[in-house]
């Protein structure tokens, strides 16, 4: 320390060389920096020159366009002050310099002698069981190993606690001695892989950790170290980062507490789905993926290459599940779907998990409450499980399951509403039958009305060329859209056309050549039957559970427009 203080006196020292000698400053021309305090050379200020010639040089000062005059006395007291002031404060930043300096020393041998510790397995020890962190209050009081990532760290004088994230759960953990001494512990940081043996332990009242124990470490082993400093993790994301910088780190994005969370919401929803779909005997197919037909416009295809032949990727599974009736019942698949439309909403994904249905032998009622009952059966699966709705009221606080039955509205009356509740359309115009509704428009609905709507009824001019028309009012479609507040649609139905000729009217009035559906007319040809069936866009369900933003969020990697990495 007192090495610092040397330094400066040395150098007040050298300031003082030309005491007595007048400089001159010019308030106006003048530059503390570069002047050499000549009448040709001023400094700007009294602080600068005495700072350059040390406190007791003779100032002239000139301003403006004046001459130069000597400084007045108050003058001279205020560049003093202000002189002391800036002397003060280089002491006192060579002080702390010096004692970084020391600490930064204290540290470096401290890192060295830590080398020399090394950790052993207590001797006598029972051998450790290994476990997952969601089974560890069944094994308090036994010795265990849990292998995990270190997701929070603090330090204490004397002891250390990590949080550690194995996937199925935290485990707070305490490192005391030696343990906490060695240079694997002194150098670790957060994302770090380690293994920990000891015995978890019950915390006492007034004391909180995960699940309320703790694992008292015995021995631990650090098998791949995080990187700290400039790319330690903190620094790669954070909760206000730019979202491309954010949708470029996804693979870190996902260690976070919120994101896999929404993950695990996710997973267990398509749990439910299928248990739902069990109890209904409904059974689960694999469609294809790469297709040569298009379900819902050849405006939103991918295209590729296959083997020289024209081939894309697929917009539903829908046409391949009606293939399935005859042979299997009722049947779903839950698969990728692909849609090449420029959309930048916060409900649009280029890529999203399609779970899609579809029913033999029912009516346009049965469709709409199998939708209904798939919902409300998955939320009810869902929250009787204590975890999973723990987690569903952390990322979505106050949340209420639907309630039966969901409001039912025909196309027609949602024109009506939108109209009376001076809802316009894109254009800023009223909206007429016929149109389209846009999705703003839908959702705002939507949100007002604050229930879950099955809208029905669709003009068959904006929906598929095989959706069944209503018997008796042939300009409207047998469809449905499930709208759920603060997302809007989640759900696209529809019964389909049982009748041949009237599908190949159908593909005619779309301009689609029909050879290339012969395998899907051919439901219409042996033994046709009134079916129907539905597509859930499982990110807009997340959405809506979690009361996510955007269905960006809900996707483990998503893929939009611009976006197809990592």
């Amino acid at each position: 320390m007192s090495s610092g203080v040397d330094a400066v006196t040395a150098d007040t020292a050298s300031m003082r060389v030309s005491e007595g000698a007048t400089v001159y400053v010019d308030e106006a021309k003048g530059h503390d920096e570069t002047g050499q305090g000549t009448e040709a050379s001023p400094y700007a200020t009294a602080l600068g020159a005495m700072t350059a010639r040390g406190p007791d040089v003779s100032i002239m000062v000139r301003k403006g366009e004046g001459e130069y005059e000597p400084l007045s006395a108050s003058g001279v007291k205020k560049a003093k002050k202000l002189y002391d002031l800036a002397l003060k404060k280089k002491q006192k930043a060579a002080e702390l310099a010096a004692q970084e300096a020391e600490r930064a020393a204290q540290e470096t041998k401290k890192l060295e002698e830590s080398r020399k510790i090394v950790i052993e397995p207590p001797a006598g020890a029972p051998e450790a069981k290994r476990i997952k962190i969601r089974t560890s209050v069944e094994n308090r009081d036994r010795r265990v190993k849990v292998c995990g990532w270190v997701h929070r760290l603090r330090s204490q004088k004397d002891r250390m606690f990590l949080v550690l994230r194995d996937g199925t759960g935290y485990l707070q953990c305490v490192l005391q001695g030696p343990l906490m001494q060695t240079y694997d512990a002194l150098t670790l940081t957060l994302e770090s892989a380690v293994e920990v043996y000891g015995e978890i332990k019950a915390l006492p009242e007034g004391k909180t950790a995960p699940d309320n124990h703790e694992l008292v470490v015995d021995y631990w082993v650090c098998t791949g170290k995080a990187p700290g400093g400039d790319d330690a993790i903190t620094n790669r994301i954070s909760e206000n980062a730019d979202p491309s910088i954010l949708a470029d780190n996804r693979h870190l994005v996902l260690r976070g507490e919120t994101a896999s969370a929404v993950m695990r919401v996710r997973s267990a929803i398509m749990t439910a789905f299928r248990a739902e779909f069990a109890d209904m005997g409904v059974m689960e197919v694999t469609p294809p993926c790469m297709v040569q037909t298009q379900v819902e416009g050849g405006g939103t295809l991918f295209k590729f290459d296959y083997y020289g032949e024209d081939a894309f990727l697929t917009q539903s599974s829908q046409l391949y599940l009606e293939t399935c009736l005859p042979a299997f019942g009722d049947v779903f698949c839950v698969q990728e779907s692909f849609r090449a439309e420029k959309s930048h909403t916060r409900r649009h994904l280029s890529e999203f998990t399609h779970m899609e249905g579809e029913h033999a032998f029912i009516s346009f009622d049965d469709l709409l409450a199998i939708i209904e009952q798939l919902v409300c059966g998955m939320v009810d699966r869902l929250l009787a499980d204590d975890k999973i709705r723990q987690t569903v009221e952390q990322l979505n606080p106050g949340f209420q399951p639907p309630k039966r039955p969901f409001m039912r509205m025909n196309y027609k009356d949602a024109i009506k509403y939108l109209n009376e509740h001076d809802i316009l359309n894109e254009e800023g115009k009223p909206h007429e039958v016929g149109d389209d509704i846009a999705e703003a428009a839908e959702r705002k609905m939507t949100d007002q009305l604050g229930v879950p709507i099955l809208l029905h009824s669709f003009p068959h001019e904006i929906k598929a060329f095989y959706m069944k028309r209503v018997p008796g009012d042939e300009r409207f479609t047998e469809s449905v859209d499930l709208l759920m507040p603060g997302v809007g649609e989640i759900v696209g139905g529809s019964m389909r056309m049982p009748n041949i000729d009237e599908l190949m009217a159908a593909y005619k009035h779309e301009g689609i050549d029909p050879s290339p559906y012969y395998w899907y007319t051919d439901q219409r040809k042996y033994g046709t039957c009134e079916h129907g069936g539905y597509g859930f866009g499982v990110e807009r369900l997340v959405a809506w559970l979690t009361n996510r933003w955007t269905v960006r969020e809900c996707s483990l990697y998503p893929r939009w427009t611009g976006r197809c990495t990592p």
